[in-house]
């Protein structure tokens, strides 16, 4: 069927050229702001070899780096808590919420402020923090195999103890951590060339192993029984799912901070616009939740004074909201 006869076909076209329009939008108008300004002239002049020696340095060395560290990162957190609504088949899903983030923060934490001679792998440690979470949760939701609920009822149990341990760190060594505020509160600032290399890797291999992970999801959200009558592997297809999205949320964490709520904002929004069909909600969900994060992150470092917000307190602003609808709808559909 045509996309002009079928106006589902319509809606996700329409929605991609809108987010990739604001996508690039965005990522111009990002690399005009700052303390300094710039005219988008002085910018594509740059970008083309033609800037000023100010102008190169401010779009090369300061914002540009930023910009494509704030699309991967939003990308990762968005697919990761696609990927986790899909397969847990609940829309509150996400790494914030059952405690992978948590989990990576603990131990970048630790690492800081406890054993400061380690500062230098903690981004290995908030990865490896995050991974051990997600494998922490599955352990304990495990019961002859593992049900959706469970997960994310163990899950959010677990977020609680690792946030307590996190607050109890913090109390100990409350001299120390200062270093620790702006990364806990999740942040861009002061990301360079050498923080994108370290993670673009990682990330573009998250990205590569969430198309396959694809096909998986759209029949694990027809539901256990469902998925076993076409013959997949219910419980090894959640568990590769879980540990994909442990791995991008994990790499996310270990450069930006705690940042949260992209992983629940962005794929409910586009579920509702486009449906459940994996085959565009994965892929126009990483396309919003990089436009999301580099607009927070544009607005939080230019749109308070000589203030720098960090990214995470203002998404996290308009997260929470977001957040409290979402349990006041289910709460009405039941």
């Amino acid at each position: 069927m045509s996309s002009r006869r079928d106006p589902r076909a319509r809606r996700r076209l329409l929605s991609f050229i809108i987010v990739l329009v604001l996508l690039v939008a965005v990522f111009f108008y990002s690399l005009t702001t700052g303390s300094v300004k710039l005219s988008y002239i002085e910018v594509w002049q740059s970008l083309t070899g033609n800037g000023s020696a100010l102008s190169d340095q401010l779009v090369f060395n300061l914002r540009l780096p930023r910009i494509l560290i704030a699309f991967l990162v939003g990308a990762a957190l968005a697919i990761a808590g696609c990927l986790l609504q899909g397969v847990m088949r609940n829309p509150l899903a996400d790494p914030g919420v059952i405690g992978v983030s948590a989990g990576g923060g603990l131990v970048a934490i630790i690492m800081t402020i406890v054993f400061p001679a380690l500062s230098g792998f903690v981004p290995l440690g908030a990865f490896i923090g995050a991974f051990g979470t997600a494998l922490l949760i599955y352990l304990v939701a495990w019961d002859k195999g593992v049900s959706p609920l469970r997960v994310i009822l163990s899950g959010v149990a677990i977020n609680a103890f690792i946030s307590a341990m996190t607050s109890g760190v913090m109390v100990l060594y409350s001299n120390r951590v200062q270093s620790v505020i702006s990364w806990m509160t999740g942040t861009l600032s002061g990301k360079s060339w050498y923080h994108l290399e370290l993670i673009w890797p990682y990330m573009l291999v998250g990205f590569v192993l969430s198309v396959f992970a694809i096909r998986s999801s759209n029949v694990l959200m027809l539901g256990d029984d469902a998925a076993k009558l076409l013959g997949y592997g219910v419980e090894k297809h959640r568990f590769f799912i879980i540990m994909l999205a442990a791995f991008l949320s994990g790499v996310a964490v270990s450069v930006a901070g705690l940042i949260g709520f992209v992983g629940l904002v962005v794929p409910h929004i586009f579920r509702l616009i486009i449906g459940n069909d994996y085959r565009y909600l994965l892929p126009l969900s990483a396309i919003g939740g990089a436009l999301l994060v580099a607009f927070a992150d544009t607005a939080a470092r230019s749109w308070f004074g000589s203030i720098e917000l960090p990214v995470g307190i203002l998404l996290a602003m308009i997260g929470a909201p977001f957040f409290l609808i979402l349990l006041q709808r289910r709460r009405v559909a039941s």
